[in-house]
């Protein structure tokens, strides 16, 4: 099923508006945008990959187009999927999170799905709390349900709560079952305690998942402590928690995360690897980033670098930020990906130092 709009003219022109917004100082080099600027109609998987590349040759500090249109680059091929956790499931290792579309219309929520499509992502993840992406993204990935694995979530940590917001995502997805089901953001113990409880939202998980409602069961966190807690109190099949390089290596928040899913064979999905640190006071009511509350890497090749720092981990997929020039860079990663060699992570780490991460450990109480 084709997008209702010319595909290759929304990419042009979406590929052009959103690396010059957010990325001003790549109009010094205008050669790299003679792809995107074409007037003349293409073949929609031949504008996707040379879009690709542009966006490549932009993100990696000084690459000519010529290499971004050389045959190798042509013969690139689907982003590569990985298997999540203890299932027979594979999902690409790059996500597409609902926030991409959020406050945007239907037509374009359909290009950027199918786009996505397209180039070998089949993990989308939404959440209520997204404004009114489950209503678009839900029609935009109809026609790719069967093979897509969708993941939503609910901020409800009791029973009837969760209940209710489980059957209004249905319904505004227009799908009659969600792959992966998660408790969103669990931060605090006493989050925990409730979830597992009495009438707590886990009676909720447990009886969707016998109705058919519900495949598999996760949670997203913000704290190394509760969702170590979480795994060794309860058998999960996911968990999405923040995984990054400043994070690492300025906090000590995340690795812990890993290993315990390693030993439980928990899924492990990550958020936050292209972000870099809070907002300025200053600034933390006015920048440019409207889908993200905390400050991505400046530039596509520092995000680029973070984001292969985060897949270089034992993670099955990361879910980049809701902001469409980072998730069009995230993609353009995926499809050439390599591990950083010890030069890349040394120079990314030592760029870290000093930087004010998002998150800190002990902030579970």
């Amino acid at each position: 099923m084709k997008p209702d709009t010319d595909y290759a003219e929304i990419l042009a022109v979406s590929y052009r508006k959103s690396f010059v917004k957010q990325w001003p100082h790549i109009l010094a080099r205008p050669a790299l945008w003679s792809i995107a600027a074409k007037e003349e109609p293409m073949e929609r998987r031949d504008f996707i990959k040379q879009g690709a590349f542009a966006a490549i040759a932009a993100s990696s500090g000084g690459l000519s187009p010529s290499w971004a249109a050389s045959d190798t680059m042509k013969n690139m091929g689907p982003i590569a999927k990985r298997r999540l956790g203890k299932t027979d499931v594979h999902l690409s290792i790059i996500g597409m999170g609902g926030i991409v579309v959020m406050n945007g219309t239907p037509s374009a929520s359909k290009n950027i799905v199918a786009e996505a499509v397209d180039r070998g992502i089949n993990y989308f993840d939404v959440a209520p709390s997204y404004g009114d992406a489950q209503q678009l993204l839900g029609p935009a990935l109809a026609p790719y349900r069967e093979k897509s694995f969708l993941a939503c979530k609910t901020g409800k940590r009791d029973k009837t709560g969760s209940r209710a917001a489980l059957e209004e995502s249905l319904k505004l997805l227009q799908t009659d079952r969600v792959d992966l089901y998660q408790f969103h953001a669990l931060t605090k113990m006493t989050e925990l305690d409730q979830i597992l409880g009495p009438d707590g939202a886990m009676e909720t998980f447990e009886a969707a998942r016998k109705e058919g409602k519900v495949r598999y069961i996760g949670f997203s966190a913000h704290s190394v402590e509760t969702a170590v807690a979480a795994m060794d109190r309860y058998p999960f099949d996911t968990v999405l928690f923040p995984i990054n390089w400043v994070l690492v290596s300025q906090a000590n928040f995340g690795p812990q995360v890993i290993q315990k899913a390693q030993e439980k064979g928990v899924g492990m999905l990550a958020i936050k690897s292209m972000a870099k640190t809070v907002w300025p006071a200053s600034e933390k009511k006015d920048h440019p980033h409207s889908k993200c509350w905390y400050q991505p890497a400046d530039f596509p090749h520092e995000a680029s670098l973070g984001l292969r720092y985060t897949l270089g981990h034992a993670i099955t997929a990361a879910i980049p930020p809701g902001d469409e020039a980072y998730f069009r860079l995230a993609m353009d990663v995926a499809q050439n990906y390599k591990p950083l060699d010890p030069q890349e992570e040394q120079s990314l780490l030592h760029q870290a130092s000093g930087v004010e991460p998002i998150f800190h450990r002990g902030n579970d109480v």
